[in-house]
This record gives C-alpha cells, sequence and structure tokens, in this order.
C-alpha cells in the first residue's frame, strides 16, 4: 500500500509540471465576435450578377450592338470582372423567333437581366417576361415597359438621338460645299428616326439653304443596300453623308471610296475610314446598365424608362483628328457644335423629334 501512495503521488506531481509547461487557453472570445465569425462562415460565397445579351448584329458593327456591348464590358471591369458580372451574348439574331428562343434559354437559366437589344423583339420579350416575374428583362428603342400587360419586370430604353443628331447636322452643314448632304436610314422609328430628324434640324438651323436628301432603306443590317443608298446621294450630289444602324457599314465603305466625308452615330466610326470620318456620336450605356443593376437589386425588376442624353452623359461628340478637314475648319465645326452643345442642355435649343 505504501508502495502504491508513493507511486499516486508521483503521477500527481508529474501531470502539475505537464499542466505548467503546456501553453495558456486563451481566452473565450465575445459572444458577438463569435456569432459574426460564425455568420462569416456561413454566408455562401457571392454570386455574380448575370445579364445576357441578345443583339441583331456583332459585337464588333461599330455601330448600334458594339456601343451596347462596350457599355456591358466597361461596367463589367468596374465591378471588378467576370466574377462580379458574367456576360452572355446571341449575335446576329436576324429572326425574332430565334431571339425569342434565346431570351427564353437565358431567363430558364437564371440570368438575373436579359436584354433584347432591338425594338423587333418586343413582343416575344413580353411572353417570356410573362413566365419569369423574378427576372428582369429590357429592350429599346422604345418608352414601353408593358405595364398595359400587367408586367412589372421590363425595362425600356430609348436614346434621345435627336440631340446627337443635331449636333452632327451642325457640323456636316459647315462642312458642305455643294450644300447638299445625304443621309442612309434604316427604318422609320426608334432612334433612327430621332437622329435623322435632329440631324435634318441642324442642318437646317446652320445653313437652311442646304438640302438635305434622306433616304431609309427599310433594313438594319443590309450594308449593300446601304451603300447602294450612299452611291445614289453621292450622284445626286451630296458631298457629306451620314446614317444609323449597323447597315452603315456599307455606306461609310462608299463614302470612303468616293472621297466624301461622314458624319457617324452610336458608335466611333473613325476606325472604318480614318480619312473622311469627322465625328461621331457615341452612346455611353454605362449609367444605364449600372442603373438597372442597382434597381433590379433593390427590388425593382422593372417599369423603368431609361433615356441617354447629353446632359447625362449618354452621347458624347467625338471628333477624328486625323481626317482630312483642315484644322481651321475642323476648329470652326468644334466652335459650333460646342456652342449648339450648351444650348441643347440649357434648354434653349430643342432638337426636333
Amino acid at each position: 500500500m505504501r508502495k502504491l501512495s508513493l507511486f499516486m503521488g508521483l503521477l500527481v506531481v508529474v501531470a502539475m509540471f505537464i499542466g505548467a509547461c503546456a501553453a495558456p487557453v486563451a481566452p473565450a472570445a465575445p459572444a458577438t465576435e463569435a456569432a459574426e465569425a460564425a455568420t462569416e462562415a456561413a454566408a455562401p460565397a457571392g454570386e455574380p450578377f448575370k445579364i445576357a445579351l441578345i443583339m441583331p448584329s456583332t459585337t464588333t458593327d461599330y455601330s448600334w450592338s458594339q456601343s451596347i456591348y462596350d457599355g456591358l464590358k466597361a461596367v463589367q471591369t468596374e465591378m471588378g470582372g467576370e466574377g462580379a458580372l458574367e456576360i452572355a451574348v446571341s449575335e446576329n439574331m436576324f429572326q425574332v423567333a430565334d431571339a425569342g428562343n434565346a431570351i427564353r434559354d437565358y431567363a430558364t437559366n437564371g440570368y438575373d437581366l436579359v436584354i433584347a437589344h432591338g425594338a423587333q423583339y418586343g413582343n416575344p420579350l413580353f411572353e417570356v417576361a410573362k413566365d419569369f416575374p423574378e427576372t428582369s428583362f429590357a429592350w429599346g428603342t422604345t418608352t414601353n415597359t408593358g405595364a398595359d400587360q400587367g408586367l412589372a419586370n421590363v425595362f425600356a430604353y430609348e436614346p434621345a438621338a435627336q440631340e446627337g443628331g443635331y449636333l452632327n447636322g451642325v457640323a456636316a452643314a459647315l462642312l458642305s460645299d455643294k450644300n447638299v448632304i445625304g443621309v442612309v436610314g434604316p427604318v422609320e422609328a426608334g432612334d433612327a428616326k430621332l437622329y435623322i430628324n435632329g440631324f435634318v434640324a441642324g442642318v437646317k438651323a446652320t445653313e437652311p439653304d442646304t438640302a438635305v436628301n434622306v433616304t431609309y432603306t427599310g433594313q438594319f443590317g443590309d450594308t449593300a443596300l446601304a451603300a447602294e443608298a450612299a452611291n445614289t446621294q453621292i450622284e445626286a450630289g451630296a458631298d457629306v453623308l451620314t446614317g444609323s444602324a449597323q447597315q452603315v457599314v456599307g455606306a461609310i465603305q462608299t463614302a470612303k471610296d468616293k472621297g466624301v466625308y461622314w458624319f457617324g452615330s452610336q458608335s466611333d466610326q473613325a476606325p472604318l475610314a480614318t480619312d473622311i470620318v469627322v465625328t461621331s456620336v457615341v452612346y455611353d450605356w454605362t449609367k444605364v446598365i449600372k442603373d438597372m443593376i442597382e434597381s433590379h437589386n433593390a427590388g425593382t425588376l422593372g417599369g423603368k424608362v431609361f433615356t441617354m442624353t447629353l446632359n447625362d452623359g449618354g452621347q458624347t461628340m467625338v471628333y477624328n483628328d486625323q481626317s482630312t478637314v483642315p484644322a481651321e475648319k475642323m476648329a470652326e465645326i468644334k466652335t459650333a457644335v460646342e456652342a449648339a452643345a450648351k444650348g441643347i442642355q440649357d434648354g434653349s435649343i430643342v432638337p426636333a423629334k
């Protein structure tokens, strides 16, 4: 028994020695810190906001489609890349039925915002929007959000293209020596019609005696038809041209071949013909896109109409200083355009719609 007692005492001493050498136990975290740590650990990884874009042409059309695609990419970069904003694109959706299928596929696959970038896509977009009330949809150019059909998840957009058109008209009037200007339009509707009406008004306000001949091809993307229309305008005496929609690539090529100046719209078109593109009215979609994302995240899935103006930065004038326009004439154009822009911004000039 005495030996057993001595052995047990020895064990107690050893245990005390080990406990003294061990690292001290950290004090328990306050209850609030522990709760926060648990919450952070339990929270799922953030999912990117997902936008699908259906367009009638390509991301490199130097016009309608490229302008909004460039805007999406700029917003993606600003948000932090693909991990924050995921973008899917369907190009060359010439057939409305094909676009309708794409709209439905994207909604089915859980995209937060589906943009049908063409006024021709309204009917299928509304049909799909009814079936996916938790998804946001957008289309343009239009002011119709589908509210009369009971829809609350459709955004609409319509650039105030008459403003930029007016500025290009002022510049074109100052540049034309023959006082004959040609316009190659697509369909007489939407922002194309607004742009052309504003352009004619700008020309007439600057040089009332200048003739402005307008041709609507009836197509948005037929570049051959646009080239033919441009050639007809030149043969009728035009020494300056402008136009709208993705078809204008053909018209710009004709203007380049004939040495006729061109005024661009929607995207910067100078890279297509550096010598003859004088200015371009460029659409900046970034604010509209960010507003749609913020509205969706705040629970407003549609019902808003967005316009892009000179005042809100939705349209900007880009000058091509590499064109063959003499420096003195370009300086005159810039002065006149800046004065007209100020008039539009302060309301003293109201371009025709």
